[in-house]
């Protein structure tokens, strides 16, 4: 117990300091890369910029659906680790899932 003045606060209560999860930072980095990869490739090939001759026709829309799905998550995390970073308020480096 930690007494200030006349207010006791208990020391269970208290907050930590946050840990840096870095694997869940690097896998968000990874899936931002990919994400952004896959959605630009798909991009070119359904406007005609990659001949589609190379690869089959029916490539296009599942890369494009494979990389939104990879990109939005990772954004967003990488996003959430950056203002956790600059010290923004009420972004924390515990609001990023850790996997360890």
């Amino acid at each position: 117990m930690c007494n200030i003045g006349t207010l006791t606060i208990s020391v269970k209560y208290k907050k930590r300091p946050s840990r840096v999860p870095w694997k869940s930072i690097l896998l968000a980095i990874f899936l931002s890369v990919v994400g952004c990869t896959l959605l630009t490739l798909g991009s070119l090939m359904l406007t005609g910029h990659i001949d589609v001759k190379r690869f089959p026709p029916n490539r296009t829309w599942p890369m494009l659906v494979l990389g939104a799905i990879m990109f939005i998550p990772g954004i967003y995390h990488v996003r959430l680790a950056f203002l956790a970073w600059r010290g923004f308020e009420g972004y924390s480096f515990d609001d990023i899932p850790d996997y360890d």
